[in-house]
């Protein structure tokens, strides 16, 4: 018994310490393990399988309305990098130079991609020439690399895997109107996959990405109450265009500049699940996500038909869930521990009794609770369980995230709100810069996103920091 519980034991507590309760997850489900490059991770198999679901799903969604997948150099001339300024001073300070090549110093810089805004300039710059040639509605899946000071596994590397969209359009109407829509591809990604409750909205100009417009977010609460940014859509309006000298000639033979966008989700959303849904026996994987969905646990293998029976029972299951049969040599107690910590949705327990009652055993990852279920009836008893607990995580996340979510009037009590009960905070502000920074000086939240027209609430008429009269309702809070 005391072996059994040793995978269990070796993870801390997450009300003991959260972060380091995050690190003993990642590591002891095999998700990553630490490379000799500081501040990068190797994704194991066990972690490269949800991103594999997640690249797929998302994918499937981009294509539905329209976007198409290429991919560009990962190296950027310094001199292209240099066109827009804005741009470069925000990424200034994350930028892995490359200076020789072989022995042989070159000589130009070149920048290993963080994020690939001015090489779809430059290309589009040739690309397009007409109004014909337009929408354009690109999507690159590869790895960018910005240099961390401070890095954790999925939420911050110094390398990590992502898709950036990057689009080019005739109008600016048009280019808000896909900046809007990524956002809620994104959103409803989260939501009906992952099980993610969110909230839409824009981010101030401080928060916004540099040389955007503006730049829209979705925002998820972790079960520490801290906010994840977990998926942004920005508009460019025409300023990349003017830099880069992005025309098209339209209808009325004139030159006009494109108005883009860009919009990217990372691998910091296998973070995000892992924190938002995790408990103290590690993962808790959303059925539509989780590369296994369900394990087969022969008891007492050894006997005579139950191998043959387990097998048999993948068999008939394949073709609807994705299943695998655990028939190591380890005792049926470890099975039960680690599958739970690999957050395998459900397990199915098929012993000699069970068979020939013509039955097995359905357990639930998220309850733990347990169903006897006829093998004639399995197929349909596991659809129902798994789309109960995907609807069930969703609302568990959602009723965890309004439960810690305050609306604070009085400056004070904002303070005492945010120091002493962890998770968003609706409160009103003014639209100064000067107030965001005070807030951020005394409390170190920041402003997760101003939520859009339809979800805003007016909480007061003045503003939380300075008193002065109040524009907007803004959900602050701490942050990864």
């Amino acid at each position: 018994m005391a072996q059994e519980k040793k995978l269990v034991e070796e993870i801390t507590s997450m009300e003991e310490d959260f972060a380091q309760w995050y690190t003993d997850v990642v590591k002891k489900a095999e998700l990553i393990d630490y490379s000799s490059v500081k501040g990068c991770m190797v994704i194991k198999p066990a972690g490269y399988a949800i991103w594999e679901n997640i690249q797929k799903e998302l994918d499937r969604r981009f294509k539905e309305t329209g976007v198409e997948n290429v991919y560009m150099p990962m190296f950027i001339p310094e001199s292209l990098l240099e066109k827009e300024k804005d741009h470069v001073e925000g990424f200034a300070p994350e930028v892995a130079w490359v200076t020789h090549g072989g022995l042989s110093r070159l000589q130009e810089r070149l920048c290993v991609r963080p994020t690939s805004e001015t090489l779809f300039c430059d290309f589009y710059a040739n690309e397009i020439q007409s109004y014909r040639d337009l929408p354009k509605c690109y999507n690159q899946w590869c790895s960018v690399v910005r240099w961390e000071k401070e890095t954790r596994p999925f939420l911050r590397s110094r390398e990590f895997l992502w898709q950036e969209g990057h689009t080019a359009h005739a109008t600016a109407e048009e280019s808000k109107e896909r900046t809007e829509l990524m956002l809620n591809v994104y959103a409803d990604f989260c939501e009906e996959v992952l099980a993610i409750p969110v909230i839409r909205g824009r981010k101030t100009d401080k928060e916004k990405f540099a040389g955007a417009e503006a730049t829209y977010t979705i925002e998820a609460l972790m079960h520490d109450g801290k906010a994840l940014q977990s998926g942004t859509s920005h508009d460019f309006g025409d300023g990349f265009a003017k830099a880069f000298g992005i025309q098209y000639t339209d209808r009325d033979n004139k030159l006009k500049y494109v108005h883009q966008t860009s919009w990217g989700m990372t691998t910091r959303l296998i973070g995000a699940i892992i924190m938002v849904h995790g408990d103290d026996s590690g993962l808790v994987l959303p059925p539509k996500i989780a590369p296994t969905q369900v394990m087969i646990i022969p008891i007492m293998q050894q006997k005579e038909g139950v191998l043959e029976k387990a097998a048999e029972l993948k068999g008939v299951l394949s073709s609807n869930f994705r299943v695998k049969v655990d028939d190591s040599d380890k005792s049926p107690g470890w099975k039960f521990s680690e599958q739970e910590m690999r957050g395998i949705p459900v397990r199915i327990e098929l012993g000699p009794k069970d068979i020939e009652a013509n039955q097995c055993v359905i357990v639930r990852r998220d309850t733990r609770e347990k169903l006897v279920v006829s093998l004639n009836e399995v197929n349909e008893k596991l659809s129902e369980i798994l789309e109960t607990m995907q609807n069930d995580m969703l609302e568990r996340a959602r009723a965890h995230r309004d439960t810690h979510t305050y609306v604070a009037t009085d400056y004070e009590e904002f303070k005492q709100t945010i120091t002493e009960k962890p998770g968003f905070v609706k409160a009103m502000w003014c639209g100064d810069e000067a107030c965001e920074n005070k807030i951020k000086e005394d409390t170190s939240a920041t402003a997760r996103c101003m939520p859009f027209p339809e979800k805003q609430e007016q909480i007061a008429n003045t503003c939380i920091c300075c008193g002065k009269p109040a524009k907007t309702m803004v959900y602050w809070g701490k942050a990864y």
